[in-house]
């Protein structure tokens, strides 16, 4: 490649942070505020090492199970979503439970528990043991079949007139997704889906800013942690678009191989990444010659979801600033 070649650094937008992930590390900001160290958070409050590194410094203590948290202590539930039988074991533990969840994973839960009280078998697309999934099925786990494949649904072992539900992950890969329901409703008769996907905005938008990046980049690079399902699923999505793909956590996770004989670079991050990782990425990329960097806009976002009444100011009745979840991004 001659040297005078421009090399480019193409950034998408939307990326980064979406509205759940922000008010989730907003309400640990705010918990640890209030409460003082530690707050214990049941699991990872959303997938990204450096925001949980960022935590803890803090004061934040993750756990793995509710049963680890002092009895009495504060308990923040993750973004993800935590089953009845967890709220259940932490009453009993008398824990000061703040709840965490998405309000697009809440309303999954919903979904299931009323499909589940119609009677109807809950057919929950998703990968097995992801967070997200465990807590849903919770909500019915009698009742729920977690599905992860094509193969799956046409293999599922109920008649195919048992009445049932259809209801999804929310990180995954919105055509994936799509076969998969496509599949489920050629193998049942009696099947009903929600009015709206369950696939929630946030991902759709990034993975759509991804099959712009796969388009006109000969690589593009995806910021976010290798337990994040919406940062994966970006990958998947720029190398189903027929593009070089690679996950990178931080920059020291970005291989220089990968750059060779490369022109354009497509930079993006899934919802849970912080944007200081993204400046990182950049700037190492500017150092190695790829110093054009272009923005190409996508959707624009103003969603913003409400933090819990109890943790605004009781003077102002406001939510004071919560420096992670806001500078982070």
């Amino acid at each position: 490649m001659p040297m005078t070649e421009k090399r480019q650094t193409v950034l998408a937008e939307p990326r980064g942070f979406c509205a759940g992930v922000r008010r989730a590390i907003g309400i640990v900001e705010r918990a640890l505020e209030l409460h003082g160290a530690p707050v214990y958070v049941r699991k990872e409050i959303v997938h990204n090492h450096y925001i949980v590194s960022e935590l803890e410094k803090r004061g934040a203590r993750f756990v793995d199970s509710e049963a680890e948290v002092p009895e009495g202590a504060v308990c923040v539930f993750s973004a993800h979503g935590v089953s009845p039988a967890v709220r259940a074991a932490s009453d009993d533990r008398r824990l000061e439970v703040i709840d965490a969840t998405c309000p697009l994973v809440a309303k999954v839960h919903q979904e299931a528990l009323r499909y589940a009280r119609e009677g109807r078998t809950v057919l929950l697309v998703g990968h097995a043991g992801h967070e997200e999934i465990e807590g849903v099925r919770g909500e019915a786990p009698d009742r729920t079949v977690v599905i992860e494949t094509v193969e799956d649904a046409e293999r599922c072992a109920l008649p195919d007139d048992t009445p049932v539900a259809c209801l999804t992950q929310t990180t995954l890969s919105f055509d994936e997704t799509a076969r998969i329901v496509e599949a489920l409703h050629r193998r049942f008769t009696d099947i009903v889906s929600p009015g709206s996907d369950d696939i929630c905005y946030a991902s759709q938008n990034r993975q759509n800013a991804v099959k712009e990046l796969a388009a006109g980049c000969d690589l593009v690079l995806v910021v976010g942690s290798r337990n994040s399902s919406n940062s994966l699923r970006m990958v998947e999505v720029a190398r189903e678009h027929g593009c070089a793909a690679h996950l990178v956590p931080d920059v020291g996770h970005l291989d220089e191989r990968w750059l060779r004989g490369v022109r354009s670079v497509g930079v993006s991050s899934g919802a849970s990444a912080p944007e200081i990782l993204v400046r990182e990425l950049v700037t190492r990329l500017a150092e190695l010659g790829h110093d054009d960097v272009q923005v190409r806009r996508g959707a624009h976002e103003d969603v913003v979801f409400s933090m819990p009444g109890r943790l605004t100011d009781p003077v102002t009745g406001r939510i004071p600033r919560t420096p992670l979840a806001d500078e982070a991004s």
